[in-house]
């Protein structure tokens, strides 16, 4: 006879008939739901249907095994998941026929679906180096097994994705005749991209601690080098490969995004204009002359700062525009010589997905003059430009961030602090510019107040 054992969280919607279906077979004279505290009805709903019901006292799905096999009645036990329905007719015939028969202790099933992403490369490269023995099995993390109750008496279950294949493994260490067998064809929930991650490490770690624990002399320096190198090199290719998927546009924002410039507005308003004029004049390079324009702001509260910003308009379209390049896949960014408390403010007025700028210090609401430079403006080995202080280095900084080619990124500006940027960038555009080389760079020059015609280069 045997037991069916199905671990469950929040199954209301199939548990049932997956109960009936298990009870229907001849050999099983029990079925045990061991419930992992599920904050919906499946363990009454498991019980209506005939169910043994046990509730697990941690969390965990290799928990409620071990509890499910202690209570499990029969010599031979089934794992099957709650939440697939229906099953292929012959699941619980084929995944017991071997045991019955005594032909082995242990059975993993498989099912007519490809093999999942994290099995394919997580699992069974790492099974060729530590376990090859096991390299032939075509879904070594299937959760649908089968094996003798002593079989799984004697080993330790992880209590995480690594599960499966740690049950796997421990079955072949202790000289398990174990099979693979096909289930036939099911509908099986695939993890979400975001849990594909968590469940990687937990496979890998289960894999690469069992092998550290059975023969650590075994495992070398080479060994886990070349586990590195295979895994960076995966990783550079995926990233390489996803990077062509994802767009970005690029907005300064003076005289772009806004029509005027914040400082200009800042100096007419409280009366610093010949100053900012003279400094304009007399420095040159860039980073003194940011500097220096800071301790102009010096005094001037958050309120006073935004309170200009909101009175220079802007583009009237921006904000139709911006929601439409997201709506085809557009990340959305400004990369300004401003100042981040103006750029966010900027930035939340038109739905745009970052900013980068300097940052001005401020203490107690008030502005002490000083100007941050972040990192990401100065170059690096990496950079492609020749400037020490420039838009294109936090151009690259953000293409790395956000996984984008810089061939993907539309650049639009308007003055010569803009020239590198909207060169370097995949689709270069300049905005009412006066700067007569910028047009030259530029591969589009909009002269009209309005983006739209920047939706015909986003395709």
């Amino acid at each position: 006879m045997l037991t069916v054992i199905v671990p469950v969280l929040n199954e209301e919607n199939t548990i049932a008939n997956v109960v009936r279906f298990c009870l229907s077979h001849p050999l099983v004279n029990e079925v045990i739901v061991v419930d992992d505290k599920s904050e919906d009805k499946t363990p009454q709903i498991a019980a209506e249907a005939g169910a043994k019901v046990i509730t697990s006292q941690v969390r965990g799905k290799g928990i409620s095994m071990k509890d499910g096999i202690d209570a499990a009645s029969s010599d031979i036990v089934i794992f099957l998941d709650g939440d697939i329905d229906p099953y292929p007719e012959e699941t619980i015939s084929r995944l017991a026929e071997p045991l019955v028969l005594n032909e082995v202790d242990f059975v993993k099933g498989s099912f007519a679906r490809n093999a999942g992403r994290v099995t394919e490369l997580v699992a069974k490269p790492l099974l060729n180096i530590f376990y090859p023995g096991l390299s032939h099995f075509e879904q070594p993390l299937s959760g649908m097994i089968a094996g003798k109750k002593s079989f799984f008496q004697k080993i330790d279950l992880l209590n995480d994705y690594g599960v499966d294949i740690g049950i796997l493994i421990d079955m072949y260490l202790m000289k398990a005749r174990i099979r693979e067998v096909n289930i036939g064809y099911i509908e099986n929930k695939s993890k979400p991209w975001q849990a594909l991650g968590k469940m990687s490490g937990e496979v890998s770690r289960a894999i690469i601690s069992k092998a550290q624990r059975q023969h650590p002399e075994e495992i070398s320096e080479e060994d886990i080098m070349s586990i590195e190198a295979v895994s960076g090199e995966m990783n550079k290719t995926i990233r390489e490969k996803l990077c062509g998927f994802h767009k970005m546009a690029i907005f300064d924002m003076d005289d772009t995004i806004l029509l005027g410039r914040t400082i200009d507005a800042c100096a007419k308003k409280f009366g610093f204009v010949p100053k900012l004029e003279d400094l304009r004049a007399q420095e040159k390079d860039a980073i003194i002359l940011t500097k220096r324009i800071g301790l102009l702001l010096k005094g001037r509260t958050i309120d006073d700062m935004l309170n200009v910003v909101a009175e220079i308009p802007m583009v009237h379209d921006i904000k139709e525009v911006v929601a439409e390049l997201k709506a085809r896949g557009y990340i959305i960014g400004i990369i300004s010589n401003s100042y981040t408390l103006v750029t966010n403010y900027v930035k939340q007025q038109i739905g745009a997905d970052f900013t980068y700028a300097n940052q001005l210090e401020f203490f107690e609401g008030k502005c002490t003059g000083e100007v941050n430079l972040p990192s990401y403006w100065f170059g690096s080995p990496e950079s492609i430009c020749g400037h020490a202080y420039c838009k294109t280095n936090v151009l690259q900084h953000v293409c790395e961030k956000y996984n984008v080619q810089l061939k993907n990124c539309i650049v639009v500006g308007d003055s010569r602090d803009d020239r590198c940027m909207i060169g370097h960038g995949g689709k270069g555009v300049s905005f009412r510019t006066k700067d007569e080389l910028l047009r030259t760079i530029a591969d589009t020059n909009i002269e009209e107040e309005s983006f739209q015609s920047l939706l015909e280069l986003a395709v």
